[in-house]
């Protein structure tokens, strides 16, 4: 017990601060429930902070504020790289990602092709939830932010202003990617997105 605590601790303390850990990560180190009472007991001894069910951190310290967690954003990235799985954002978090909304919601909704799922974070949820293959194809970042965020406008709610904003968003984009995720779109926000080619 004591040496898979030990190898895990000289891991982790290999690795930069704030990089996401698993106990799939340590799974060379011994079985599944040593490398568990492991990290809870590096957990006690202040050298992880578990920031939501079977997801560690060393944090970050900031000379203010002290240790500094990942956020939901962070943490959602870390379990798509983990599982193999594609997300994409949606509703007010794709609209607060691309500066529409100042709302920050408490609860980060993702589309993905992985298996649904709630995750809590601190204060906040990451929320997976199952959709079509065809949603998760958009290559662009911002295309993909886009499609999503105006489908939670919802069509002939797109303010001036925001149809603006998401036009210069959009000229920044990849053209090639901007013409392949375009295709993807519904016909109401196709018209939008084509402004911006």
């Amino acid at each position: 017990m004591q040496i898979v605590e030990k190898q895990i601790e000289k891991s982790i303390k290999s690795k930069q601060r704030g990089v996401l850990l698993f106990p799939e990560d340590f799974a060379s180190y011994g079985s599944s429930e040593a490398v568990r009472k492991a990290l809870d007991r590096l957990e006690d001894k202040k050298l992880l902070v578990r920031v939501a069910q079977g997801i560690y951190v060393r944090p970050k310290q900031n000379k203010l504020i002290g240790s500094v967690l990942p956020s939901a954003e962070e943490v959602a990235e870390a379990i798509a790289k983990r599982d193999k799985i594609r997300t994409v954002p949606s509703g007010t978090y794709a609209l607060n990602a691309l500066g529409l909304s100042t709302q920050i919601p408490m609860k980060v909704v993702l589309l993905t092709d992985g298996s649904p799922r709630e995750i809590k974070v601190g204060k906040r949820t990451i929320k997976l939830k199952k959709t079509t293959p065809k949603n998760l194809l958009a290559k662009g970042k911002t295309s993909r932010l886009v499609i999503q965020a105006l489908k939670e406008l919802g069509n002939g709610k797109v303010s001036e202003q925001e149809e603006k904003k998401i036009i210069a968003l959009l000229k920044k984009e990849s053209f090639a990617d901007l013409v392949h995720d375009i295709a993807l779109a519904p016909v109401w926000i196709q018209k939008i997105m084509k402004k911006a080619l």
